[in-house]
């Protein structure tokens, strides 16, 4: 089964991890640590990550922990946070 989400996904969508994948399409300035907490077991983030020089990032949860690789430069939209006052 696939799910898609659009929206602000700077906080992802907990409410329904862990994810076997998780694809952003436009690029915060770092990795929001909230998208990585979602991953299952052996799932991935891909998602641009940078400000004026972005790189593409592959995470991955292992058993021994998150293995982060930086593939390629690229140019993606900034990501903008916008979140709900409490």
């Amino acid at each position: 089964m696939v799910n898609v989400r659009t929206g602000n996904g700077y906080l992802g969508w907990p409410e329904d991890a862990p994810f076997d994948a998780i694809v952003v399409t436009a690029a915060p300035d770092d990795v929001p640590q909230s998208l990585v907490d979602q991953l299952g077991m052996h799932g991935r983030l891909v998602i641009p990550v940078g400000t004026d020089r972005q790189e593409m990032v592959v995470i991955q949860r292992t058993p021994n922990g998150v293995v982060e690789k930086r593939t390629l430069g690229v140019r993606f939209v900034p990501m903008t946070v916008k979140l709900e006052k409490e």
